[in-house]
């Protein structure tokens, strides 16, 4: 399993990026949680995955917050133990069936 807990999705050139990035390096650095940035351009895996929704905040490989980054529940969520409660309500959403 890698140690990298926290994963921003990033568009170059994305002001809503910055915010989020600044923010998760802060709560990232308050508790010793290591984090990545991944950049969407370029990666067709990202781009169909996440499009427009970005950025996106992945926890332990599930999608925790998009657009806008809310520090207390990212805290919140780092306290939490891995592995979570099951995937996101947007993973569920997308992965139903018609």
């Amino acid at each position: 399993m890698s140690d990298v807990r926290v994963t921003v999705i990033t568009r170059a050139g994305c002001h809503l990026c910055e915010e989020a990035r600044d923010v998760v390096a802060r709560v990232a650095a308050d508790t010793g949680v290591p984090w990545a940035e991944r950049e969407i351009g370029g990666d067709a895996d990202l781009e169909r995955a996440y499009g427009e929704l970005v950025p996106v905040v992945l926890v332990d490989g599930e999608q925790h917050a998009y657009w806008r980054v809310d520090e207390r529940r990212l805290r919140s969520a780092l306290s939490a133990p891995r592995g979570g409660s099951g995937p996101s309500w947007l993973t569920r959403w997308r992965d139903r069936t018609p």
